[in-house]
């Protein structure tokens, strides 16, 4: 064995123990445990501490509250001690609270490091009220603030780190936010960063206001405002005082403000925010500075006001030109990015918190749990199919998959990713292309084999004819992939993320780590022949003579399906869409299990509820929260209590619920969409012919329809039971993964035909491809099938949705790729030979790998 060799072996037990290490500890520990494994030099003192938070924890218990550490830690701590000298790493000097400081990084050492979404684990939920004082009466402009709000809100927690928040209307004046398990530190944070209105103005200081503050005495129009010094050390800290103007100069504030950043001081290295206005603010801005430039030895200053506070008041030197300025203060690092990112994001009407609750899962502990056992069975069916039909190199190809998913999570913890049920999705297509990665490789040496070369020939002849055909596959699935990381939002960008990494890991296990076992084997002389199972399939099938009559039926389904969609209009639509009725109960005793809940508003026709238990962080209080379809708000209390007469059910208040699929996330998915198909269209067209590459998007639409197009059939003959939702989405951007991906290997086996000059005309070429790819398609379209299956028969909910929508996707994807997409390119070449041009060859590249 060479160098090379230990060099990728070194590769992959890093990469493995990396990720390990990234993974734990997976789930959160004991806040209170690690406090005192964290501690340095314990004393009697700090043991009183933890021993008097461990009464509190066991008394919450004991009433049956839920658990919480850090507040059961911050009241034994109290105000007189000082827990900062057992906690020497945490810099708390500068800190205005030195014991939340110290928690805040206890917390954060406990953490999980598997991050859960809102749908997996619950999290926090605040409840915000607008103050539309300052907005006419208008229903108009109230609903206009209103969806403003919800999408400046999405974009701030979004810029916070908050990954897949569910932000929603409700009613005329209220907006919900629920994010995933933050901290105590993280929830601070976040209520700072919703309430704040961030009303940016540009007000004159008067030229007088030192004389003026010095007297005591302020002219109408004008108002004192303090800039504060909050992060500096001594006695004679005291803010410096402006007599700032009550209006802003020109009307220049916030709503020109076009972008905002950090930056740091290049002498200092403390932070200030840069930002850029629009045209007719900076047009504003020049006057400004135009008019107040030094004349005759005077100065004038420019106070910058964020919400009614002055942050700086810089002195004008000059005409300013280009909109851009800054705003310097005293902040730090953290309230710099803050501020940048509420500055970016200004509310048109100031809002408040009006309550704090804990809350479940939105998915419910039932659909988690059949979901969890689902996966792992649609696992273990694979994995079992590998290693029996492919017997040692499926046992190989196994140990590559768990690699792959060790990696996939490693990297997934180390850049802090959240898990959610679109990112399940995209583990889902990643294990699907890891195998199918591994089936093209043991296909290719089996017919290698079979041309009489020698094991370690047809290895190596298997791998580098391979190669080219997983490369293109895995590249434009990440193309798509990549463009959802930065067009998306909430899942749609979650989902990216996920099958991003798990692309990457699924190439390089597939070439390196199943490659690094054979060939040890090879060289200790125990692989001598590599024994397979093989199915016998026709082999002379005359695909193409069906092309026509396939085709024009696919359309025609397609039609059908599309207009029945049109004529059930926002029936098709769920609730993540449209919205509906949001209804709050009150109860006693213990928790109704949500699946029973799920069955009791199923049987009265109430249609994929959203159920969740809360609870009031202030007051305690349990309560029920169930989100349905419109006009269900009235019957939902009536069901609930003549099905559960037990659980002491009473109607809190009902309320209508807006979409939490906003207009904007549905136009940054349609836009990540066209631009992958493009971004598609042009790799396939440089790899291969542009007759390709204009086939392989038109499959992708095609599958993309079709399924939308059954989908809507199903709506309309299971009574509207049948939804669109957002895990129908997740499962429609899987399908356009598996379907480019099961494209590129057949027009990967054309090309090389036609390279190798096999003869006969261009349908029998293609055929010939066809035929000689139908044993991979069939085992993996077959095993991905089957492990989704599994899904859509154990999983439940919104799972089955995401299921039954992709095993549609699978079906339609395998049969574009011989119908649509081939036969497109069959008939763009009006039946001849095309002329393949001499394309980058993946071989030498192959031979490195």
């Amino acid at each position: 064995m060479n160098r090379n060799y230990y060099l990728k072996l070194a590769l992959v037990l890093f990469l493995v123990a990396w990720s390990v290490y990234s993974i734990y500890p997976p789930t959160n520990r004991d806040l209170i445990q690690t406090f005192r494994e964290k501690a340095e030099k314990p004393d009697a003192a700090f043991n009183a501490i933890v021993k008097h938070a461990e009464e509190l924890r066991d008394q919450d218990r004991k009433d049956k509250k839920a658990d919480h550490p850090y507040a059961n830690l911050k009241e034994a701590i109290g105000t007189t001690n000082d827990v900062t000298k057992y906690f020497p790493l945490v810099d708390a000097k500068s800190e205005t609270d030195p014991t939340r400081a110290v928690l805040n990084y206890v917390q954060k050492e406990a953490a999980g490091k598997i991050h859960l979404g809102l749908d997996l684990r619950g999290g926090s939920s605040f409840l915000l009220a607008m103050d539309a004082s300052s907005l006419t009466n208008s229903v108009n402009d109230k609903k206009s603030a209103l969806d403003q709000a919800v999408e400046v809100l999405r974009k701030r927690v979004d810029r916070l780190g908050v990954a897949e928040p569910l932000i929603q209307p409700e009613g005329e004046d209220r907006i919900l936010v629920q994010v995933p398990g933050a901290s105590e530190s993280e929830r601070e944070e976040i209520r700072t960063t919703l309430q704040k209105a961030a009303f940016l103005e540009f007000r004159m200081v008067h030229p007088d206001s030192y004389e003026m503050i010095k007297q005591g005495s302020v002219e109408p129009g004008w108002v004192i405002l303090k800039e504060p010094a909050r992060h500096k050390a001594g006695a004679n800290n005291e803010p410096n005082a402006y007599v700032v103007s009550k209006k802003a100069e020109k009307g220049l504030t916030g709503k020109y403000v076009t972008h905002a950043g950090v930056s740091r001081d290049p002498t200092t290295g403390h932070p200030y925010i840069d930002f850029e206005l629009n045209a007719e603010g900076a047009q504003k801005f020049e006057q400004i500075t135009t008019e107040y430039a030094p004349r005759e030895g005077k100065r004038h200053q420019l106070a910058i006001v964020l919400d009614g506070e002055l942050y700086s008041a810089p002195t004008i030197n000059g005409a300013i030109s280009g909109g851009r300025a800054q705003i310097t203060g005293d902040f730090t690092l953290q309230e710099a990015f803050s501020l940048a990112n509420t500055l970016e994001n200004p509310l048109q009407a100031p809002v408040k918190i009006l309550s704090e609750n804990s809350v479940d899962p939105s998915l419910g502990a039932d659909t988690i749990s059949s979901g969890i056992k689902s996966a792992i069975y649609g696992i273990i069916f694979v994995a079992a199919f590998m290693a029996i039909y492919y017997l040692f190199a499926g046992v190989v190809a196994n140990v590559a998959l768990i690699t792959n998913i060790i990696i996939l999570f490693g990297v997934m913890c180390s850049v802090g990713t959240t898990l959610t049920l679109p990112g399940i999705a995209g583990i889902v297509l990643t294990a699907g292309m890891a195998v199918d990665a591994n089936v093209l490789i043991f296909e290719r040496i089996r017919e290698e084999l079979a041309h009489g070369k020698s094991m370690r020939g047809a290895l190596n002849a298997g791998y580098s004819r391979a190669f080219g055909t997983i490369f293109d596959s895995h590249v434009t699935t990440l193309i798509s992939s990549i463009i959802l990381i930065f067009m998306g939002t909430g899942s749609i960008k979650g989902f990216g993320i996920a099958l991003t990494i798990g692309v990457a890991a699924s190439l390089f296990t597939a070439l390196v780590v199943t490659r690094l076992v054979f060939d040890f084997m090879l060289d200790k002389g125990l692989l001598k022949s590599m024994k397979m199972m093989h199915f016998r399939f026709p082999q002379n099938i005359n695909f193409m003579k069906l092309a026509k009559p396939a085709f024009i039926t696919s359309w025609a389904i397609i039609i059908v399906g599309l207009g029945v969609g049109f004529t059930r209009g926002e029936k098709l639509l769920g609730i993540d869409f449209v919205g509906g009725d949001n209804v709050t109960l009150s109860y006693q005793g213990p928790k109704v299990a949500a699946e029973e809940l799920r069955k009791a508003l199923d049987a009265a026709k109430i249609p994929e509820p959203l159920i969740q238990y809360q609870k009031n962080e202030a007051t305690g209080g349990d309560l029920l929260r169930v989100t349905s379809k419109g006009g269900s708000g009235e019957v939902i209390p009536g069901v609930l209590v003549k099905a559960f007469p037990n659980a002491g059910f009473k109607l809190v208040g009902k309320e209508t619920v807006g979409p939490t699929v906003g207009v904007e996330i549905q136009k940054s998915a349609l836009v990540a969409l066209i631009l992958s198909l493009f971004g598609i269209l042009i790799y396939v067209a440089l790899r291969y012919e542009f007759s390709f590459a204009v086939g392989a998007v038109i499959a992708i639409m095609h599958d993309l329809l079709m399924t939308i197009g059954i989908y809507c059939m199903a709506n309309y003959f299971t009574g509207g039971a049948a939804q669109f939702n957002a895990t129908v989405v997740a499962a429609l951007l899987t399908i356009v993964g598996f379907s480019i991906n099961d494209t590129i290997v057949i027009f990967d086996r054309i090309r090389e035909d036609l390279k190798l000059g096999v003869r006969g005309t261009f349908p029998e070429i293609i055929n010939q491809a066809l035929n000689q790819t139908l044993s991979r398609t069939i085992i993996t379209s077959g095993t991905v099938f089957l492990a989704t299956l599994s899904l859509y028969i154990f999983g439940g909910g919104a799972i089955n949705d995401f299921a039954f929508t992709f095993l549609v996707g699978i079906i339609t994807g395998t049969y574009s790729s011989i119908y649509i997409a081939s036969a497109f390119v069959l008939w763009w070449h009006k039946g001849e030979r095309p002329k393949i041009a001499s394309q980058v060859t993946m071989d030498s590249v192959a031979a490195k790998v």
